[in-house]
């Protein structure tokens, strides 16, 4: 979906003018117009205050241009409800709301054997035509080169 019409239907489903919009963004009716129109794109700020403000991801906002997928666990984050939240309650795309809850990460070295079994069990529920010691040799093998395992070099 592009951009546009992403704004336009943010707006619609929260129930708000395009006025309103403007007001709890601080900008100019006209400037919602533009976007809505697809003239321009809101800048990255802007984005980021949208973000905060609809409670939606910028990955979503920007149409899901890239797929995410969460760097403690791997499983794709297909949909904003399960994006990892930070502290203040703001996504945060590198995670999903398993692996990382209000801030804090759920998953450290000490305990990626207790990760790798809640993620094989995961897996095995999903695909049951799958074999556990073939779930666990892959897990083992594409976990330690997600980006939050390289910075903490589990092998």
């Amino acid at each position: 979906m592009k951009m546009n019409k992403m704004l336009k239907d943010l707006r619609v489903s929260q129930n708000l003018t395009q006025e309103d919009m403007a007001q709890k963004l601080m900008i100019t009716r006209q400037a919602v117009s533009r976007w809505e129109n697809g003239e321009t794109e809101p800048n990255i700020e802007t984005l980021k205050l949208i973000s905060k403000t609809f409670n939606v991801s910028i990955n979503t906002l920007l149409g899901s241009p890239r797929a995410l997928i969460c760097q403690v666990c791997g499983i794709p984050l297909k949909e904003d409800a399960d994006i990892g939240k930070d502290e203040n309650g703001h996504f945060n795309e590198d995670f999903c709301k398993w692996c990382f809850t209000e801030g804090t990460h759920q998953y450290d070295e000490a305990n990626f054997d207790e990760l790798m079994d809640e993620c094989v069990k995961n897996m095995l529920q999903m695909n049951p035509e799958y074999q556990e010691k073939q779930v666990r040799m892959m897990l083992q093998e594409n976990l330690p080169k997600l980006n939050y395992w390289q910075q903490k070099r589990v092998p």
